[in-house]
Parts: C-alpha cells; sequence; structure tokens
C-alpha cells in the first residue's frame, strides 16, 4: 500500500514538474500541414473527345453524371439573356417528350436532372442509371425550344428585372460590372428590358448548336459504379455525339481606372447607401498568387473576424456586415469591398474601407491573423474534401486550367507555406486603393459633397450609362411639396369630384411566392380602412383603422402596435390622405427627382407627427402618385418596401390605381383589381378596433 502511495505521489510529481516547463504565455507553434491524398479518378476518353472522369463510392447505391463545357463567355449583344435561357430551354422538353412527360418521367424514378448553359447535371439510385441517362441523353440531343416556354422565361425574367431596379444590391452590381469590365466584355454586359425583349428560339437554338459539342465536354461520373461499367453506360449514350469546332472568342483586358473616383447612382429616397469598391486584377486561375492571395482576402474581409469586418461592424457600427472579395479568373479576375451604410455615415464608411486598403499594403500582418486565415482556408478545404464530387471536380479543374497533376494534392502544403511577407507582396500587388472605382448607390443631396474628399464625384444612371446632371433631373425653380400635392388631386380629378366620393371598396387577384390571394379593401374620406388578405378561404392578415387608432392580425393574432406605427397606418391607408397629411400634424418636403419606369418622379418626404417617415412618389408628367416607400428594420437587416401604383382608371370622375405592386426583400406581389366600387354601404361595425 506504502509503495503504490509513493508511485502515485512520484508520478504527480514529475508530472507537475513537465507542466511547469510549458510556457502558457505563447501559442503553441502551429504543426506541419496535414498531408492529403486525393484520390486519382479513372479516366478515358471517347472518340468524339468526350473525357470522362469516373470516382467509385459504394457507401450509398446512388449515381451522379455532370457534364461540364469548357467554354469562355460569350458577347449576347442586343439580345443579351438568352445564353442563361438557353440552358433553362434544354429542360421544357424534346422532340420525344413533353415538358410535362420529361418531368413525370424523372420524378417517377426519384431522380434530378437540371441544365445550365454550361452543361447537365443528373441523379438517381444506380439501379435506374440507365433510365436516367436515356433522358440525359434526350434532353442533351433533342432540346426542342417551345415558343411557349421562351415566353414564360421572357415573362420571369422581365419581372425580375423590375423587382432588381429597385433593389440596391442589385444596382450596385449592375454598375460595378459596367465600370470595371466595360460593355464590350462578357462580365460587364447586361440584360435589360429592352435585350431580352428581342431575344428569339433561334438565339438560343445558334449557341446550343454552337457549344454543345462532346470535344470540350468534361463528364464526371460518382457514385456507386466501376470504370468498366461507367464505359460500358458512357459509350452506350455518348458515343453517337457529333464533335465539332469551337472557336474562342478574344476580349480585350479590362484596366483599373487611372484614378480613384466616386461612381454615385442617386437614389432620392435611400436611407442607406451601398458602397461597392472594386477593379480588375490580372489573377489567373492556377497562379502561384491564388492561394496566397486567398489568404490576404481572408485577413482583409473573407470571414467574421477580418478587418473589415471588425471595423466596420463591431467598431464603428456602421454596417451589419462589410466584406471583401480577390477572384481569380482566365479572362480577369477582380476585387471587391462592399457594405450597405446609413446616410450619415456614408463618407466615414468610405474612409475606413480606404484605410484598411492602404494600411494592409504598408504594414505587415500579424502572425495571428496569418495562422487564424490558414486555419480558416484550411478547414474550408478540408471540409469540401467530403464530398466525391471535389474529387471529380478536382481532376476536371486541373485538365480545362492545365493545373500541376499535384496541385490540389499540394494545396495545404502550399497554403501552410504563406508567409507574411507573401501576404505584404500580394497587397502591394493587387490591393489599389488609388484605383479604384468606388460605386456609391444613395442619397447624392446628402452625401455626394462629402464624397469629393475620394476623388471626382461621377453620376451613372441604374445600368452604369453616365450623365451629368441637368436642370431636366432637378426640382422645377418655384415647386413645392404643397403644389405637388395640389397637382395630384388635380390629377385624379380635381376637389369637386373627390368630395362625392364617401369610401371605395376594391377587390384584387393577387399572387406572391406561388400562392393566389384575395386582397379587400375598404377605405373611407375621413380615415377609416380595413385591408384583408384571404389565402385559400382563410383570412391570414388584416388590418382596421377607425380614424384614431389601428389593428393589425396576423393569422387570428393581434399585432401589437405603436403609437408612432398606429398614426402611420391610419394615414396611409385612408382614402385621398394626402390631402390630409398637414392637417394632421405632418412634415413635408420635397427632397428631388428620381428616374425608374423610364420616368422622372417628384420624391416627397413625409414626417408624421408621431416620428414616423415614409416616401411617396408623383409622376412630373401626369401628377399622379407612382409609389410609396418606406425603410423597414429587421433583425435581418435593412428593406425598402415599395408600393408602385399604375393602371389608373376613372371612377365616378375620379382616377383610381388598378395595379398596385408591393416589394420587399426577395418578395414581391402584385395586386390587379377585379372590382372598385365607390359609395357602398357599410356595416356600423365594419372599422371595429377594440
Amino acid at each position: 500500500m506504502k509503495k503504490t502511495i509513493i508511485y502515485i505521489f512520484i508520478t504527480c510529481l514529475l508530472s507537475n514538474l513537465a507542466l511547469a516547463q510549458v510556457d502558457r504565455t505563447k501559442a503553441p507553434a502551429p504543426g506541419p500541414a496535414p498531408e492529403i491524398k486525393i484520390a486519382k479518378p479513372e479516366f478515358f476518353e471517347l472518340k468524339n473527345g468526350l473525357k470522362v472522369y469516373v470516382v467509385e463510392n459504394h457507401k450509398l447505391p446512388r449515381i451522379a453524371f455532370s457534364l461540364l463545357l469548357d467554354k469562355e463567355p460569350i458577347l449576347e449583344g442586343e439580345n443579351a439573356g438568352y445564353v442563361s435561357m438557353t440552358g433553362q430551354l434544354l429542360m421544357s422538353g424534346t422532340t420525344n417528350r413533353t415538358k410535362t412527360v420529361l418531368d413525370e418521367e424523372i420524378d417517377f424514378i426519384g431522380a434530378s436532372l437540371s441544365t445550365s448553359a454550361s452543361g447537365v447535371n443528373a441523379s438517381s439510385l444506380t439501379r435506374h442509371q440507365d433510365k436516367l441517362l436515356e433522358l440525359m441523353a434526350d434532353v442533351l440531343y433533342n432540346p426542342s425550344f417551345p415558343q411557349e416556354e421562351l415566353d414564360k422565361l421572357k415573362k420571369q425574367t422581365l419581372s425580375g428585372l423590375a423587382q432588381s431596379k429597385e433593389d440596391p444590391g442589385a444596382i450596385a452590381g449592375n454598375v460595378r460590372s459596367r465600370l470595371v469590365y466595360g460593355e464590350n466584355h462578357p462580365y460587364g454586359e447586361l440584360n435589360t428590358e429592352e435585350t431580352v425583349e428581342k431575344i428569339t428560339v433561334e438565339d438560343c437554338k445558334a449557341y446550343y448548336d454552337r457549344f454543345f459539342k462532346p470535344n470540350i465536354g468534361y463528364l464526371a461520373i460518382v457514385g456507386d459504379i466501376t470504370p468498366k461499367e461507367a464505359k460500358k453506360l458512357v459509350k452506350k449514350y455518348f458515343s453517337e455525339w457529333e464533335r465539332g469546332d469551337v472557336a474562342k472568342d478574344t476580349y480585350d483586358v479590362p484596366k483599373e481606372p487611372s484614378k480613384t473616383y466616386i461612381a454615385m447612382v442617386d437614389r432620392a429616397a435611400s436611407v442607406q447607401s451601398m458602397i461597392n469598391i472594386s477593379y480588375p486584377v490580372p489573377l489567373k486561375i492556377g497562379s502561384p498568387d491564388v492561394i496566397k492571395a486567398r489568404v490576404l482576402n481572408q485577413i482583409l474581409g473573407a470571414g467574421f473576424s477580418s478587418r473589415l469586418m471588425q471595423n466596420l461592424r463591431e467598431d464603428k457600427a456602421f454596417t451589419y456586415g462589410a466584406r471583401s472579395s480577390l477572384s481569380s479568373d482566365n479572362l480577369v479576375g477582380a476585387f471587391t469591398a462592399s457594405a450597405s451604410v446609413r446616410n450619415e455615415v456614408t463618407d466615414s464608411a468610405v474612409h475606413e474601407f480606404m484605410y484598411e486598403l492602404r494600411k494592409i499594403v504598408a504594414e505587415d500582418v500579424t502572425e495571428d491573423e496569418l495562422q487564424s486565415a490558414k486555419a480558416s482556408i484550411m478547414g474550408s478545404f478540408g471540409r469540401s474534401l467530403e464530398s466525391p464530387q471535389t474529387v471529380a471536380r478536382f481532376a476536371i479543374y486541373s485538365a480545362i486550367y492545365n493545373l500541376p497533376d499535384n496541385y490540389y494534392n499540394n494545396y495545404l502544403k502550399n497554403l501552410e507555406a504563406v508567409t507574411i511577407a507573401d501576404v505584404k507582396e500580394m497587397a502591394k500587388k493587387y490591393i489599389r486603393p488609388e484605383n479604384a472605382h468606388i460605386v456609391v448607390v444613395g442619397k447624392s443631396k446628402e452625401i455626394n459633397t462629402k464624397l469629393s474628399q475620394f476623388g471626382e464625384v461621377k453620376y451613372f444612371d441604374t445600368y452604369g450609362k453616365s450623365y451629368v446632371p441637368s436642370a431636366e433631373s432637378m426640382l422645377p425653380d418655384g415647386l413645392t411639396a404643397e403644389k405637388v400635392i395640389a397637382d395630384y388631386v388635380t390629377a385624379i380629378g380635381g376637389e369637386n369630384n373627390i368630395s362625392k366620393i364617401k369610401n371605395v371598396e376594391a377587390k384584387y387577384k393577387a399572387n406572391m411566392m406561388g400562392r393566389d390571394m384575395i386582397v379587400t379593401q375598404l377605405m373611407t374620406n375621413d380615415l377609416k380602412s380595413k385591408m384583408s388578405i384571404d389565402m385559400g378561404g382563410m383570412i391570414v392578415s388584416e388590418s382596421v383603422t377607425d380614424g384614431s387608432d389601428a389593428k393589425v392580425s396576423q393569422m387570428g393574432q393581434s399585432t401589437p402596435l405603436d403609437d408612432k406605427t398606429k398614426e402611420e397606418q391610419i394615414l396611409t391607408n385612408g382614402l385621398f390622405s394626402e390631402m390630409l397629411l398637414q392637417d394632421m400634424g405632418a412634415t413635408l418636403k420635397l427632397v428631388g427627382v428620381e428616374q425608374f419606369n423610364d420616368k422622372d418622379h417628384y420624391v416627397l418626404e413625409v414626417t408624421l407627427s408621431k416620428g414616423s417617415t415614409y416616401t411617396v412618389y408623383f409622376d412630373s408628367t401626369t401628377g399622379l402618385k407612382s409609389r410609396y416607400a418606406k425603410n423597414i428594420e429587421t433583425p435581418q437587416g435593412s428593406f425598402m418596401q415599395t408600393i408602385d401604383y399604375t393602371d389608373y382608371k376613372e371612377v365616378n370622375g375620379v382616377k383610381l390605381a388598378h395595379l398596385m405592386t408591393q416589394k420587399m426583400g426577395p418578395q414581391n406581389m402584385k395586386m390587379e383589381a377585379t372590382s372598385v366600387n365607390v359609395n357602398v354601404d357599410i356595416a356600423a361595425d365594419t372599422f371595429k378596433v377594440n
């Protein structure tokens, strides 16, 4: 027993002595990069030039086929948008199967099949592989390009374009692309309403005929299959595919601007500014610089602990998120840094962006930053290896971009070798704060003067076309908020006709996220209102005001409203309430002219007596109200909610909008009037709030 006690005592003593020799004030030195061995896929090539990579994985009885075409982007010209539509149309039916039949056969075997302008992807249980490849081959060889499906795609695209025109992020992206790459480069080309309208079936067929050739194709087969079985299947379904010459287009390499400047996109109602700092960089895929540049960007703005995020979000509280990217591309890479910030801190946010860009060029990063960045990238790379598809993708990329055979096997070793000096070298080479396009989408009147410290302020529209603000785009001399309201009253019918209308009852058919709804709206000239949304026979939302109080309920549950929100509900839902705003203590401010839907609109800011604010737009030509807009704060960030008023029709001598389009974030709801009646009988308790 004593020997046991002595043994334990000596063991503990030795352990404590060993621990005492560890210096806990210093982080342990990083270990060597983990050695990875990425299996090499089985490879074979058909006589028609189709290159095939097979990755065996028998863990599950599933199989996936991914066909990728090695093609460069092309200029689409005055029909821009047809390339993407070609890829979508491939799934719209074949000469052997209608779209309905094709979808049913895919669903029957529990498979997935999708197409794009760059290839085809399909997967199913292994036992259905023959049927799956039969369907895949039919889609690949025999697309029918039905006109009615193209018309649907065009309609959907036009709807998306209309929505994106009000999205500051989408606007900044459009302008950035046009400025960084130029309109004569595929990456600088934009889809517009005009180009989409011009797209024809012949455009799509021509693209398909030019690029869907086996000799530029790479087929990855991953799953429960042997190379021998795969070769037999591929020969059966793809050997008849005819090869053809595919010429590659060439383009001038975009250059960075000679001097940094501000590209201002004026949005008179914006309460936030979207900032996007960008320029092209000559960073090719597979270049020795790529891994080093990734470490640089990880430190600068790729993660939550990055410098941009810590500065603009955590320290300054300017934004929900500030990020950057440094991308490689065989045509041309790009650097981008962006954030959405409040109007009043726009210039301060740009200053902090430029401070961080200059700092990372001038000063070394720290050892902690370097090791943290490496660890993050290493973890991301390691997680990607969990997918068998990654092995096939690495093999295909190695072939397409002519990478060394051991490029991915040595990825972590090369990552671990990156030094502080390497990061500094990359920063000097690729971070160019003095040669950048600084795109700012925001309220020019409030921010342009302060932004001039960063360079000349130039003006661009939402598609990146430059213009010089002129008298036509400015408010006419002598125009006031009161005059805009008076012109609106005249435009809809005049005070005499308006006074004859005591109430309006309107019913609308609507659709949001694929679900049909009926919206019923009842409004009176003494600020009482009721609006309900019926979905499948159930009232899912209802709002009621009685002129002095308001109530909102969702699925029968009341939502608490503060006094500011109640006042806003009353005044925005009331009939012809614009005529009563000032009598109710509201402050009206005419702030500028904004263009949308190819028209100029006067922008009127409304501040209610209890502090709520929103914006109303009026067509500068017709005088009619064209839009309501309000910035909505949510836990996910700020969103601009808008309601557009169009299709005005006369009812009892007064023009009323028969089409309202509501947008907030990604949601878009169009409400078309099915009936509009005036001076209807109203039950006594219709507007009961309590």
